[in-house]
């Protein structure tokens, strides 16, 4: 799990604040990147210094003292990988923010369905995130519940990935679940490699916290992606990605590629974010202004429940489903 956290919470702040966060996501692609680099060009040293030593028919003492320096350089490159630390489940994340501390029932179940899937998915677990940005939650849900996001903020990583129709909603009593078909127009679309062209997303609000994405790919099997998004004033937030999938990919590899996704689609984010920031936060979650889209379904299913306060964010309406 990788860490971002910016000391400064005050809100607006400088522009030195509000950039925090791209320097050190870039400042991790960078480290990871020439890290990665670094493991093929160790590798070719190794095998170069062994075949040296072994494959003349003569060993000498020197080739010998190489191949180990070689080797024990190559090992202690392995151990400079980026930081990474134990995953931080969006579970643990609720707890540890006391969510639940005033519980209703709507939230218990919440909190149990919630923990119920997180132990279905503890077996494909690959890898997570943690991020402190300092943008009010709101923008945060609003972005992640906003399916046009995909097309708009996402079409370089996603490659201009199109959403083609929403197929079906369901709404439950602590949120939804939305259904959409999404098409990869282009036969160069690197997504292709895992999944097909044309596909049905799901995107399930499980409480004002939690949102999951799933993504089918090949073979029946599939990526989850559940994001938390826990409040901390009314300026700033935690974000939780925690990423799962039971693609037969060699760990590492998944990890690697995950990670890199992440960071990259939370870079393409933070604009869009920050532009929400500078708006009334009031008319962003005002129901009278939110469209009534079928791709705003899950947004305004949030509205309905949560509403605009932060009372009520933490309780739900007393309506029904």
């Amino acid at each position: 799990m990788f860490s971002d956290v910016i000391e400064n919470q005050d809100f607006p702040g400088s522009l030195e604040d509000k950039f925090a966060v791209e320097r050190s996501l870039y400042n991790r692609i960078m480290k990871t990147a020439v890290w990665v680099i670094g493991i093929p060009a160790w590798l070719f040293g190794v095998a170069d210094r062994g075949v040296a030593a072994f494959f003349d028919h003569s060993v000498t003492t020197s080739e010998v003292s190489q191949l180990l320096f070689v080797s024990i350089i190559f090992v202690s490159w392995l151990l400079l990988k980026p930081e990474e630390t134990a995953s931080v489940s969006n579970l643990r994340a609720l707890r540890n923010h006391n969510v639940f501390s005033s519980i209703s029932q709507p939230q218990e179940k919440a909190k149990s369905k919630t923990q119920r899937r997180m132990q279905e998915l503890s077996d494909q677990f690959i890898t997570s995130q943690e991020h402190t940005l300092p943008f009010p939650y709101y923008c945060q849900i609003y972005h992640l519940l906003n399916l046009k996001h995909l097309e708009d903020i996402h079409s370089f990583s996603l490659g201009n990935l199109k959403i083609v129709e929403v197929s079906e909603f369901q709404a439950t009593q602590e949120g939804g679940k939305l259904k959409f078909k999404t098409l990869l127009d282009s036969p160069m679309n690197i997504l292709r490699l895992w999944r097909d062209a044309t596909v049905e997303v799901e995107l399930t609000l499980h409480n004002p916290y939690t949102v999951e994405l799933r993504i089918p790919a090949y073979a029946g099997k599939e990526v989850s992606v559940i994001f938390n998004a826990m409040p901390i004033d009314e300026s700033s937030h935690k974000l939780y990605i925690d990423m799962y999938s039971d693609l037969g990919w060699p760990k590492p590899l998944l990890r690697f590629v995950f990670h890199m996704a992440a960071i990259l689609t939370l870079l393409e984010d933070l604009p869009y974010l920050r532009k929400l920031a500078e708006r009334n936060i009031q008319h962003l979650i005002n129901k009278q202004r939110v469209s009534r889209h079928n791709s705003m379904q899950l947004f305004n299913r949030f509205i309905d429940l949560y509403g605009g306060s932060e009372a009520a964010m933490l309780q739900p309406q007393a309506q029904g489903v």
